[in-house]
């Protein structure tokens, strides 16, 4: 009798420990099953999707930047244009300024050409070694100087002063007495000879081309022409 109760006491003693193994597997479990529901982080996540916000733009600032774009084209194209023109004027002025070059030296080229073939028909032309040619000569000369006097009264008054001798001298007059006698085809005394004497003759007063100029030079400052001279001068 007595071992009956034993085991049947042990039987629900066994019973009791298995059922709070059992009651402590079970509240593990649901310990573990609650644990892998939270994050890690510690806070609940949802699967609901974040709604997607919207971007706010304006149409004035999409204006303001193509307005700024197209001023800048502009500012551009008329910078371009600027320099275009200038490039062009210079251009322009360098062609006016060559072909004005151009020109002044072919009118100097011809003004060359020309005294050249005055030169060379002086240089051919010449005048006989006597009175008729020493005239000539003399007029050629005061042409190129403008100095006036017709051959006739250019003559008519070397007739009158030397007749014609271009070694004539004066030994007896004023002039001679104060030690500068005239001299020459028209008797022209030397201080005479020396201020009114032409570049391109002789500096020799008894030369008769250079005497003839000179003297006519003075006749022309002082009567306006050899022509006006009928007597001493």
């Amino acid at each position: 009798m007595l071992k009956n109760i034993l085991s049947r006491g042990r039987s629900r003693s066994m019973t009791r420990t298995q059922k709070a193994a059992i009651a402590g597997v079970g509240t593990l479990g649901a310990v573990a099953v609650a644990l892998t529901a939270v994050p890690a982080s510690g806070q609940t996540t949802t699967s609901e999707a974040a709604p997607t916000a919207k971007v706010a733009y304006s149409t004035k600032q999409i204006q303001d930047v193509h307005a700024g774009v197209t001023g800048q084209l502009a500012g551009a194209s008329q910078k371009v244009a600027t320099i275009e023109a200038k490039k062009e004027a210079a251009a322009k002025k360098a062609a006016a300024e060559k072909a004005a070059a151009k020109k002044a030296a072919a009118k100097r080229e011809a003004k060359e050409t020309v005294s050249r073939s005055a030169k060379r028909a002086e240089v051919k032309k010449s005048y006989p070694n006597n009175l008729d040619g020493w005239i000539r000569e003399a007029r050629s000369i005061m042409k190129k100087h403008g100095i006036p006097g017709t051959y006739e009264g250019i003559h008519r008054n070397i007739m009158r002063e030397s007749s014609g001798n271009p070694k004539a001298i004066n030994d007896w007059d004023i002039n001679a007495i104060n030690g500068i006698p005239s001299k020459g085809l028209l008797q022209v005394i030397p201080p005479t000879f020396e201020a009114y004497h032409v570049a391109g003759t002789s500096k020799n007063i008894w030369d008769p081309v250079a005497n003839i100029v000179a003297a006519c030079n003075y006749a022309a400052d002082k009567y306006g022409t050899m022509d006006n001279v009928d007597s001493a001068y």
